[in-house]
Parts: structure tokens; sequence; C-alpha cells
């Protein structure tokens, strides 16, 4: 809930930087010199910064088990689920926080933990990765993303994602307002924003969210060391963590949606855009640690 809440005020202290700035640098008294109200818009940005993420955040456990078609173990019907039930309520246990639904999914080498709240995560590995790790490796998996629950790190995410959709949606606007006005100058505006507007926005809306990706990225690939330190931490040693991850590196991982790969356990695709560092890097940061 205090996540939620810093959520909350980083959204409105974002918006409230936004207007402050726009204030001190005259941007504003130009925009709405030329028919921009810009409470609306700050507010609007803020609306939908924040609304999507949220949202998404709120239904992101429904989400996986529908996208991923995952099997949430109730009553374990083999030893191999009892297994996992009780590894992940052991690390849970450990972690402080209290036991998340448990949940298999049919696929290649994977896993992931999701939630709003994380007192009542999902955590589930895919049959891939069970079938191709041994059980030390597949507890150190497990540690990791107890370990991303436990951190908080979907919060996190969304909190960021937040922010910087906040800002491309604001300054695409801003800016696309200032091109249509110095385009029309002389023009009646009675009719709205015209093509200068439009097609400066849309361009802008793709140019600002490809750099708020690389950031979004950034982020979740620090919160991927951490988790790996997380999991080192819970089990009490480096070495089960680093074997998970030489034998993922041998596999090909499982593809998941994009709202749920920064927690997996591996995904990503090129260096800038990647959810995950390399495996090499996540390696060399346990062995440091362990040194």
């Amino acid at each position: 809930m205090k996540r939620i809440v810093l959520f909350l005020l980083t959204n409105i202290a974002v918006v409230a930087v936004l207007g402050v700035v726009a204030s001190l640098l005259g941007v504003n008294r130009y925009l709405t010199a030329n028919g921009l109200d810009l409470t609306n818009l700050l507010g609007f940005a803020l609306i939908m910064g924040f609304g999507g993420s949220i949202i998404s955040l709120l239904m992101s456990k429904m989400i996986a088990k529908m996208s991923m078609s995952v099997q949430i173990i109730g009553a374990p019907r083999n030893a191999d689920e009892a297994w996992i039930v009780e590894t992940v309520r052991e690390l849970a246990g450990k972690a402080g926080i209290q036991m998340p639904e448990v949940g298999i999914y049919e696929g290649a080498p994977n896993a992931f933990a999701t939630g709003a709240f994380k007192n009542s995560a999902l955590v589930a590995v895919s049959t891939g990765l069970l079938a191709g790790m041994t059980r030390d490796e597949v507890r150190a998996v497990l540690g990791h993303e107890i370990a991303h629950v436990a951190n908080g790190d979907m919060v996190t995410m969304t909190l960021i994602q937040g922010v910087m959709n906040t800002f491309v949606v604001f300054a695409s606007r801003a800016i696309g307002y200032l091109v249509d006005s110095f385009l029309r100058r002389g023009d009646d505006r009675n009719s709205g924003p015209g093509v200068g507007y439009m097609v400066t926005t849309l361009v802008l809306d793709i140019v600002f969210g490809f750099v708020a990706a690389i950031i979004v990225a950034w982020f979740s690939r620090q919160r991927e060391f951490r988790a790996d330190a997380g999991s080192a931490q819970l089990l009490g040693q480096t070495q089960p963590m680093i074997n998970a991850l030489y034998r993922l590196g041998g596999m090909t991982p499982g593809e998941m949606p994009k709202s749920l790969q920064a927690m997996g356990i591996a995904g990503g695709i090129g260096k800038l855009f990647s959810s995950h560092p390399p495996i090499e890097q996540r390696v060399e940061a346990l062995k440091a640690l362990r040194g």
C-alpha cells in the first residue's frame, strides 16, 4: 500500500514539476495566449500516464493467468507440485511476505512473478523450466521471483512507467501545440488544432516513447541484479543462482507478454531495450557478491 501511495504522489509531483517548469520558462503564458489550457493538459497527462499503468498493475494477476494459461496449484497433485509449493512457502517466509499464489504453465523455460501487492502476489514457473533444471536451480529461480515480490518490483516498475508516460503525453502535446501555433500564425484557431499538431504529436509520441522504453528497460535491468542477489541471500549461497543462470544461458527462454517480461527470469531484445542484463553480467555480479 505504501508503494501505491508513493505511485500517486510521484505522478502528482511530476505534474506539479512540469507546471512549475512551464511557468518559469514562460511556456505557459505563450500556450495560454494561443488557446491551450495548460491546467487541462497537465490533468490529461496525469490521467493518461497514471491511469493505464495503475489499471495494468491492478489487473496484472488476472492478465497473467489468462495470457499464460497458468494453472494455479491449489491442492498439489503430485510430489513435484508439492515441492514447488513448499519451496515457495519457505522462501516467502524468509523474505517476510505472505504466501503467494503458485502456478505452472506450459511453455519453454521461464518464470515470473506479478501482482499489485507483495502480500497477494503470483509466482509461476513453466514446464520447460521444471524439466530443464535441477531442483537446486529451480529453487534459485523461485528465490529470484520471491525477491522481485519482496522488493516491490512490480509497483516500482509501474511507477517508473507511469512517470515516463506522463512526460511523453505532456511533452508531445505541448510541443505539438507550439509547432501548430507557429505554422498557423494569423489563422483562425476556432477550428481546433491543425495538421501540424496532429503530425507533431504522433511523431513525438513515437520518439519519446522509444526514449521512455530505454529508460524503463535500464531500471528493469538494475532490478534483475537486485533480484539475483536477493535469491542468493534467501538461499544463503550464490552458486545455485549462478548455476541456474548458466543453465538458462544454454536454453531458449519462453516468450512472455510485454507486461510480464520485466518480472521474468529472462527476456528482452537488444541491449538498450532488454529488460534483463546479459547472463554473463549477472553471473559476474553474483561472483562479486560472493567475493
